[in-house]
């Protein structure tokens, strides 16, 4: 009797620990300011929306986002990287998870600037945005285009 309650035990854990395993969603690593309040807003989103973040506080974040092949012109204040894509500013996670989903044959995604309403950067008026597929050669294609108010 003993024997066969410590081997449900032991497969419990296992399997709890499989489980956990398996819930944690895929690894971002965001390279960003340390005084950058809407930066932790987007890594905030990112964490909500089921990733696993991992912040890197940096002098200079457009220096990883020029070595991630991201063209300055679509610079923003923060650059992360996730299953070998670049993912360039206030990127909403549901886009973010499309990529991963699709793999197309690409650098990765951009958000440039700081558009009012991206995530984190919500506030009281919501701008139009694009989001960018960036291909290797610098050229973009819309991903997805967001509305205003």
């Amino acid at each position: 009797m003993k024997r066969r309650i410590l081997m449900q035990a032991v497969l419990a854990g296992v399997l709890s620990l499989h489980l956990g395993a398996q819930a944690a969603g895929p690894v971002v690593e965001v390279y960003k300011s340390a005084y950058c309040g809407c930066c932790t807003a987007w890594v905030d989103h990112l964490k909500d929306n089921g990733f696993d973040v991992k912040v890197k506080n940096v002098e200079s974040p457009s220096d990883f986002r020029e070595k991630f092949g991201i063209p300055q012109d679509l610079g923003s204040c923060h650059t992360a990287k996730v299953q070998g894509y670049a993912i360039e500013g206030h990127v909403p996670a549901a886009d973010i998870k499309r990529l991963l989903a699709e793999k197309p044959k690409a650098v990765g995604l951009a958000v440039p600037s700081m558009p009012m309403g991206s995530p984190g950067m919500e506030g009281p008026r919501k701008d139009a945005y694009d989001v960018f597929l960036v291909q290797a050669n610098g050229r973009t294609s819309t991903y997805k285009h967001y509305n205003g108010n």
